[in-house]
């Protein structure tokens, strides 16, 4: 065989046991022709691990990268919270993974879709992890409904393509879709970067003071590059050029210098207001107006670290918003409960039973002194021979807490099956309008509805075209009438025509 001009000089590797690979680039047979033998160890480790090389991708949020970086706090915010990564002046380890909820590992960044802003902080009392998105509401206010919103995302059992007519289904027979949908077919939908495009925590948290006051709590991450759009055209042209294209900027972005930041600030509602505030403040498809709670201040989100290998450092990282610390806790918020279990379960399948002792996931705060999960595959952390029990009788601490919960709220003495009590502005269509027509300029309104009479020009089931016209008639009348006219005219042709994105949105 040839030699390669500049080739390397061989310097030796290792077989996973350490022991020295005899090579890695001729297997072991009889003969130069001959039959390969099973006893070539470092050939079989060689394959058995590449068939086993990939772990299971993320459901949703599978298409995704991230960076690490540092929260600093500039303001005092000890008022409501006694979390220590929220102290003044405290800065604090982040990562933070930005992903599209609906695409495979393989979809272009450009698609229509919601982006996740998922953070982790490595504070000393714990991993805090803040798992959102660049919206401040989603689709759904009941996790029960979580799965099925997702396959009909996703792809069609008998021909494993996209397909607008289960996608719209699923959004017409849940109105509760409107104000996220108005948001995701708006410029929302296209961010033009990762690095120009806000990020929220989306749902409600409690925080809890030193004097064991209470609070509920919304994140807002908004970018100091200031918010850039992509229109359809130009997405459809970068998802051809370079399906990497959000992957690519913030990589390369991070590598010059030029780290991206984001404004820390959050809306804090007194405990007591909750109860009879004009929109149910747990639920996950409402916002609380600034005008009623405004924004506060905290600090400044800086990513200025890329991650040495992407598959260690960010596919098998591990978020969970029931990863809280003390000073912080969870709330009514029902999609939030359902996360909290659900994440860290997803982890368990997909990395394994101890994702948690992963370096990127791993707490600064001790964990295997203290910890009772013990064994299952890949134990590395370990209490030695201490008691694998609790309680015990020789010298291992346990926790022991009694009472009531100081991060619990009151809750109904029934055990129901029902959706939310109604707060006296609740409904599905009211934000939404609010939003289209007190937020959206002219510009994008037009660019509401022919994005909107794209996405539908795929509906081929007429039932369904039909509730969608409700749909956007219930959001506003007169943009419902015009997303009618120009599907019925045809002029979402235009918009439809090439590849259909994550969002069953032709792009």
């Amino acid at each position: 065989m040839s030699t390669p001009p500049n080739a390397p000089e061989a310097t030796g590797s290792t077989t996973a046991a350490g022991a020295p690979a005899e090579s890695d680039r001729n297997s072991l047979s009889v003969g130069a022709n001959g039959p390969l033998l099973l006893h070539d160890v470092h050939l079989v480790e060689t394959l058995a691990h590449f068939n086993r090389e990939r772990v299971p991708e993320r459901n949703p949020h599978a298409k995704g990268a991230g960076a690490f970086g540092v929260l600093e706090v500039t303001e005092d915010v000890s008022a409501y919270t006694k979390a220590a990564l929220f102290q003044p002046g405290t800065t604090t380890e982040s990562l933070l993974r930005f992903s599209t909820v609906a695409g495979e590992q393989g979809s272009p960044d450009t698609w229509r879709d919601v982006r996740g802003f998922a953070l982790k902080f490595y504070t000393e009392q714990g991993n805090y992890d803040i798992v959102g998105n660049n919206t401040p509401v989603f689709f759904l206010r009941d996790p029960m409904k979580f799965p099925n919103f997702i396959r009909s995302q996703k792809r069609l059992a008998a021909s494993g393509l996209r397909d607008a007519n289960m996608q719209w289904d699923f959004w017409t027979l849940n109105p509760e879709s409107a104000h996220q949908v108005t948001y995701l077919m708006g410029e929302r939908g296209l961010p033009a970067t990762w690095r120009h495009m806000n990020g929220y925590g989306s749902h409600t948290y409690q925080w809890i003071n030193a004097a064991g006051e209470k609070f509920w709590v919304k994140y807002h991450f908004h970018t100091a590059q200031g918010m850039e759009f992509m229109s359809n055209e130009e997405a459809a042209k970068v998802a051809g050029d370079n399906a990497d294209f959000h992957r690519q900027d913030l990589f390369d972005a991070i590598e010059r210098g030029e780290f991206p930041s984001w404004k820390l600030s959050v809306q804090v509602m007194p405990y007591a207001d909750a109860a009879e505030y004009r929109f149910n403040p747990f639920d996950l498809t409402k916002v609380w107006p600034h005008a009623d709670y405004p924004l506060i201040p905290v600090g400044t989100l800086t990513l200025n670290r890329n991650p040495v290998n992407f598959f260690a450092e960010i596919e098998q990282a591990a978020f969970s918003p029931g990863n809280t610390v003390p000073g912080i806790g969870l709330s009514p918020d029902k999609m939030l409960l359902g996360r909290a279990f659900a994440y860290n379960d997803a982890q368990r399948y997909r990395i394994g039973a101890n994702f948690h002792q992963l370096p990127v996931n791993r707490p600064k705060a001790s964990v295997e002194a203290n910890s009772y999960l013990f064994d299952a595959q890949m134990t590395f952390d370990h209490a030695g021979s201490a008691p694998v029990y609790a309680p015990n009788s020789f010298g291992r601490g346990f926790a022991d807490e009694q009472g009531v919960a100081e991060d619990g709220w009151e809750t109904d003495t029934e055990i129901v099956r029902s959706a939310y009590r109604l707060h006296s502005e609740d409904d599905d269509f009211g934000q939404a309008g609010t939003l289209v027509r007190e937020v959206f300029t002219d510009a994008q309104r037009d660019k509401l509805v022919e994005t909107v009479a794209g996405a539908l020009s795929g509906v081929t089931v007429d039932v369904v075209r039909e509730r969608a016209f409700w749909y956007w008639t219930s959001v506003d009348p007169e943009i419902g009438a015009r997303i009618q006219t120009a599907v019925t005219l045809g002029k979402g042709d235009d918009v439809a025509a090439g590849e259909v994105d994550g969002m069953g949105v032709r792009v």
